[in-house]
């Protein structure tokens, strides 16, 4: 059984399978339907979480069921001294190894956001008999990526001791100087945010992540890039994060021959989940 929490959202029996196709709830064969979808969240949340997490997917659990792991450290996992992304993707193939003996099925859809998008192609890489598709939002992929010019300045600025997180700094005060200082609006700092924002404080620079891009190749495994625009967000969070977050998306697009969705704003399941939900499903078919 996997160490990390997994919340499992299933509405197949309180649809009944009775409503009417709509635009935002389209056929889908039984098959299909069968398939569990997994999804790994970023910095700062847990999987159910309505800020930055995939509550806004939810809907998607009227046709297949949804596992939102949470990462260790964060939501109701148990606490982690260094978040990791080498130990989530572990957690991830372990999920997705018990999910698939508990349903006799071969593997499920793996969906992973910003830092878990880089646990989701590790553990893709890793086992991909167990990984129907994946789909990849905003992935912190950036060594990926790192013969982009925009992507590249910001791996020399971190690479050359980029100031860190300074001493003292309590988890409230980072939460406001990471939203706040960049001109969003801060969440409420609930016990529950500012765990999850501590662990985020410790977690293994992203920028280590050797990501097996020949590996995912050679698996031929269907592959969904979603990217925000970011004309909408505050000039310097657009700037130092927006610009080679947009670049990841793009390199890795075409070096896996993938899909790529480009969504308005800058957090494309919570901004527009409308919107990536209508992909998601015609993508899992």
């Amino acid at each position: 059984m996997a160490a990390v929490h997994v919340t499992v959202w299933d509405d197949r029996d309180r649809v009944g399978g009775c409503r009417a196709p709509t635009a935002s709830r389209a056929p889908v064969p039984p098959a299909a339907a069968a398939v569990p979808a997994l999804f790994v969240h970023n910095i700062f949340t847990w999987g159910s979480d309505s800020t930055y997490g995939f509550a806004g997917q939810r809907p998607l659990a009227d046709s297949r069921q949804l596992l939102l792991m949470d990462r260790r450290g964060y939501g109701d996992s148990p606490d982690t001294a260094r978040s990791d992304f080498d130990v989530d993707a572990e957690d991830v193939v372990e999920v997705l190894d018990d999910r698939a003996s508990a349903m006799r099925l071969g593997g499920a859809h793996l969906v992973g956001h910003g830092n878990g998008a880089v646990a989701a192609l590790i553990a893709a890489a890793r086992r991909p008999d167990l990984v129907r598709s994946l789909a990849l939002i905003q992935p912190s992929a950036f060594t990926a990526a790192a013969h982009h010019p925009v992507v590249a300045d910001l791996l020399d600025r971190v690479r050359d001791g980029a100031p860190g997180i300074p001493d003292g700094v309590t988890p409230e005060q980072y939460l406001r100087a990471s939203t706040e200082g960049l001109g969003m609006a801060m969440p409420e700092p609930t016990s529950r945010r500012l765990r999850a924002v501590a662990t985020s404080m410790r977690e293994r620079p992203i920028w280590e992540a050797e990501i097996p891009l020949e590996v995912i190749r050679g698996a031929a495994l269907p592959i969904l890039v979603i990217c925000g625009t970011w004309e909408r967000a505050p000039a310097a969070y657009r700037e130092h994060v927006g610009l080679p977050l947009m670049a990841v998306a793009e390199s890795l697009t075409a070096s896996l021959g993938g899909r790529l969705l480009r969504v308005p704003g800058y957090y494309p399941h919570t901004q527009e989940p409308a919107v990536v939900n209508a992909v998601l499903r015609e993508f899992w078919g």
